[in-house]
């Protein structure tokens, strides 16, 4: 697979009546190709669970059928463990790189249940997986030991850590060091790359491709004294409302996708305000334009 130090977690443009919106969905693949990021498909930002196993089928296929030149990954997430193993032996029929396997939702298993609930997974694999911490959504977090006992498994390949904790970030970077840690928060990647952060999983690079990537590149190369606060303030303004609905909304009046359709329960109704998000894009314009070599 090829390396990449930036993935984005990809939205799932749709049309007006809901559907999957595929040529919005091509227009979107080929920014990030253009950019050398790799493409996470229906994780939480791409409404993964909001999309039947049909359509996240038929997205698969679609990206696929592309040939990117980038590496492409695919969530996997849920609560039912025979499902999952399902997705991943479809999966592992496609042209797919990598997945995302999240901790299970709901049921706030334990260590032990966590081991084995991620061993099922890694078994069922023929590829590379990245683990997901992200206790914010799944209801329970994972703890480092789990991941030092699941280590040695060759289909282990990552963490994704999004606890929103630098102290866990730490926590983890101490228990597994031969595990490669990724950022799962946009506004903490400054910080973790000095922890030993290997790039991002970013929601910001929907919207900058370009710029986030040159954001990661300057924090992987410690050269942090242009990012503050621009970026922070940035992130913010992406998370104003819950993801992914400002940064729909802003691909939308960028033009880049022809509608910002979210799927139930998520609503546009939860966005205050598009002026602050249309005053940040032309900062973040202008920092890139500054900074690029």
């Amino acid at each position: 697979m090829k390396k990449v130090s930036l993935w984005t977690a990809l939205v799932t443009p749709m049309k007006n009546e809901g559907s999957i919106h595929f040529s919005d969905l091509e227009n979107l693949i080929r920014l990030q190709e253009r950019a050398g990021n790799g493409i996470l498909l229906a994780g939480s930002t791409g409404e993964g669970l909001a999309l039947s196993e049909e359509e996240k089928k038929e997205l698969v296929e679609f990206t696929s059928g592309l040939n990117p030149d980038v590496p492409v990954m695919a969530g996997v997430g849920g609560f039912n463990l025979q499902s999952q193993i399902q997705w991943i032996e479809w999966c592992n029929k496609t042209k797919i790189d990598a997945y995302l396997l999240v901790n299970p939702l709901y049921s706030k298993p334990g260590s032990k249940g966590q081991v084995k609930w991620f061993t099922s997974l890694l078994n069922a694999s023929d590829k590379p997986c990245m683990i997901y911490n992200i206790p914010s959504r799944t209801g329970s977090k994972i703890h480092p030991d789990v991941i030092k006992q699941l280590q040695d498994h060759p289909n282990l390949w990552s963490v994704k850590e999004a606890s929103g904790s630098i102290n866990e970030f730490r926590e983890f970077r101490e228990t597994v060091p031969a595990v490669p840690l990724y950022s799962g928060d946009d506004g903490l990647m400054a910080h973790f790359s000095v922890l030993g952060s290997q790039g991002l999983v970013s929601v910001a690079s929907n919207v900058w491709p370009e710029a986030t990537g040159l954001y990661v590149k300057k924090c992987l190369n410690r050269e942090t004294e242009t990012l503050f606060p621009l970026w922070n303030k940035a992130i913010d303004e992406l998370f104003s409302a819950p993801n992914p609905i400002p940064v729909k909304r802003l691909l939308k009046e960028k033009g880049l996708i022809e509608y910002s359709v979210l799927r139930s329960p998520l609503t546009e109704d939860e966005l205050e305000s598009i002026e602050k998000l249309l005053k940040t894009d032309k900062e973040i314009s202008n920092w890139y334009k500054s900074n690029k070599e």
